[in-house]
């Protein structure tokens, strides 16, 4: 866990030194970095958001490296049949939240509005609807995101905050994120 850590810190920093010697040749705005509690990533996540375009607008994709906190619960069988629910260890997993966006708004305005859907693949199986089946585990969740996106024209300190419903199961989790970041140049 450590390790894949490490990596996703070298990568981010790497990312931010390629992006300042290109500042002449992008588009500004084009990427970000931030950090979220909720949203995809489940409980926190530390993201990078890139457009496809030269532009702080229209369809780009966002990577993420987070966790959420969880119960092992277990069930335990009685002799004679039956059974019951106990409450096992508290585990912290590893989540990493994919998505593909599209920024509306104008380009001279700082206030856009996200609309985005993708993945969140988890370390190891588990319940996020409390519905106590082993069956009802997983490691993949549907993620959406409808969020109010305020990011300065000439980059800057950036934050979002709105609404990411979870999918998993045949569940729907509604759910929020608010985050903070930085676009750059």
């Amino acid at each position: 866990m450590k390790k894949l850590f490490l990596a996703f810190a070298v990568l981010c920093g790497a990312a931010v030194a390629a992006q300042e010697t290109k500042s002449a040749e992008t588009g500004v705005g084009q990427m970000s970095f931030f950090a979220e509690v909720g949203g995809p990533g489940i409980l926190f996540s530390a993201n990078i958001d890139r457009r496809f375009a030269k532009s702080s607008l229209g369809w780009g994709a966002r990577a993420g490296f987070g966790f959420v906190t969880t119960f092992n619960d277990q069930y335990v069988t009685q002799p004679g049949g039956g059974g019951y629910y106990t409450s096992g260890r508290q585990l912290s997993v590893a989540t990493f939240p994919l998505q593909v966006n599209y920024i509306f708004g104008k380009p001279t305005s700082q206030h856009t509005f996200e609309v985005g859907a993708g993945v969140t693949i988890t370390g190891r199986k588990i319940d996020l609807f409390d519905s106590y089946y082993d069956q009802d585990r997983s490691s993949l969740f549907g993620t959406a995101s409808f969020m109010y996106r305020r990011q300065p024209v000439g980059g800057g300190f950036s934050w979002r905050i709105g609404f990411t419903p979870i999918v998993g199961n045949g569940f729907i989790q509604p759910s929020g994120g608010i985050s903070v970041g930085y676009n750059f140049n």
